[in-house]
C-alpha cells in the first residue's frame, strides 16, 4: 500500500495494543480492505465474500488468515471462524454495510452487532477517505487514471481511526431487540466518526 499509494494513517494509537478489537470500516472501493490491511498497526482477519478465494489469490487470503464467509446464507462455519479470531485475542475486519457503496455507513446489517455483542469486543470506527477521488484529493482537476478500477499511482489516501466504544448496553442481553438497539448505536458512532474525519482530513 505504501509502495502504490501514498497514505495518511491517523489515530492508529487508538486501536488496542492488544486483546480483541473488531476495525468497523466504510466501504467506498475495492482497495479499502487491502489498504487497511497494510496500515494498521496489529494485523487484521476480514471477513471477506468467498467468490474473493478463488485460484492464487484464494490460497494468498487463506495464508494471511482471511475469513471466508458467504453471503447469501446464514454461513455458520464463518461466524464460527470470525468469533474464533476475538477469542484467541485478534482484530476482526467488518465492513458493516456489508458491501461496496457510498462508504458512508447510511445502511448498516445486524452483522457488526452480533459480533460486538457476542463477543464483548471494542470496536474502533476507521474512516478510510480519497480511494474514490481522481487522484486521491478533492477537486484536483487533474486528468484520468491510466486505470480506472485503482486511485491514481502514488495518490494521497487518508485512513483515519476513531475512539474504541463498547457496543452493548452493559446488560450482556443478546436478543433481537437489543441487537437492533446495538446497531442504532454503533451507526451513531460511526457516523459522527466519519464527518469528524472528513473535517480532520478536509475531504
Amino acid at each position: 500500500m505504501y509502495g502504490l499509494w501514498r497514505p495518511r494513517v491517523l489515530g492508529a494509537w487508538r486501536v488496542p495494543a492488544s486483546g480483541p478489537v473488531i476495525l468497523a470500516v466504510n466501504h467506498a472501493h475495492n482497495i479499502d480492505g487491502p489498504m487497511l490491511m497494510g496500515t494498521a498497526p496489529r494485523p487484521v482477519h476480514f471477513l471477506i465474500k468467498k467468490e474473493a478465494f478463488v485460484g492464487p489469490l484464494g490460497a494468498f487470503l487463506e495464508g494471511i488468515g482471511q475469513v471466508k464467509v458467504d453471503r447469501h446464507s446464514a454461513d455458520r462455519t464463518a461466524i464460527g471462524n470470525a468469533l474464533a479470531v476475538l477469542e484467541h485475542g485478534g482484530v476482526l475486519g467488518i465492513f458493516p454495510e456489508g458491501t461496496r457503496g457510498e462508504g458512508d455507513f447510511a445502511s448498516l446489517r445486524a452483522g457488526l452487532a452480533y459480533f460486538a455483542v457476542r463477543s464483548g469486543a471494542p470496536i474502533v470506527p476507521v474512516a478510510v477517505l480519497g480511494t474514490t477521488d481522481e487522484d486521491g484529493r478533492e477537486g484536483s482537476g487533474r486528468p484520468g487514471r491510466l486505470f480506472k478500477a485503482l486511485p491514481r499511482f502514488r495518490s494521497h489516501v487518508d485512513v483515519v481511526f476513531g475512539d474504541a466504544f463498547e457496543a452493548g448496553d452493559g446488560s450482556g442481553r443478546r436478543t433481537r431487540k437489543a441487537l437492533d438497539e446495538a446497531t442504532v448505536r454503533i451507526q451513531g458512532r460511526l457516523t459522527d466518526h466519519l464527518k469528524n474525519a472528513r473535517r480532520l482530513t478536509g475531504r
